[in-house]
């Protein structure tokens, strides 16, 4: 496997592409914005996208979802159908977060807890991570201990709960039950800031350990 990793809009989200290396089939994972950038990664390194990946349906995480499906001629999948509202919502949160006016758009196949989704020879286990949004999913692969997290886990803090439909004991308990239930060594990969593991994330989290929250 490997990974690109673009920041993309203000918010400096970390949109990833996704690389099986046998196949070079790729997967595009929250791309929030900034789809001429994402669209000239894929060129430089003569990938063969197969599809949009969304962990939830934060604008931020979004934004460029419904550029590149129609420039490549692919499908958006996930995440969880309880996040329906959100991409309902898309254009109050284009004018709540400052971005451009934009149209819901909507996945053309929803993620559910357990499914097993495939690029190339990678496996990726679908986990149902709810508290930051009701929809929200992370995407595990077991072979390489990477799970790509979205905005459950950060390194030394947590999703935001504040949101419609947040709740943060609901968050706490996605974590403790669908993050640090994975083998010490994983690297989380967040939707912001630096990579983290799932081992320090156990021993070092302050909301996790109740020291904050």
């Amino acid at each position: 496997m490997e990974i690109i990793t673009l920041p993309v809009t203000a918010f400096a989200q970390n949109c990833r592409i996704v690389i099986c290396k046998q196949t070079r089939q790729a997967a595009v994972v929250d791309p929030g914005g900034d789809a001429e950038k994402i669209i000239a990664e894929l060129a430089k390194h003569a990938l063969n996208l197969q599809c949009i990946l969304l962990t939830h349906g934060h604008l931020d995480h979004v934004g460029a979802a419904k550029v590149l499906a129609e420039h490549f001629a692919v499908d958006i999948v996930g995440p969880q159908q309880d996040e329906l509202f959100w991409f309902d919502a898309l254009p109050m949160q284009a004018q709540m977060f400052g971005f451009a006016p934009v149209t819901p758009f909507y996945p053309q196949h929803w993620l559910n807890h357990g499914d097993i989704f495939p690029l190339g020879e990678l496996r990726f286990e679908i986990r149902h991570c709810p508290g930051h949004t009701p929809g929200h999913i992370v995407f595990y692969e077991a072979e390489h201990k990477i799970v790509l997290v979205g905005d459950v886990i950060f390194k030394g803090s947590v999703g935001r709960t504040d949101f419609p439909k947040g709740d943060a004991q609901q968050l706490l308990n996605s974590i403790k039950q669908q993050i640090l239930t994975l083998p010490d060594e994983t690297r989380i990969l967040s939707g912001h800031g630096p990579d983290t593991k799932v081992v320090t994330e156990r021993i070092s989290n302050p909301f996790i350990s109740g020291k904050y929250g």
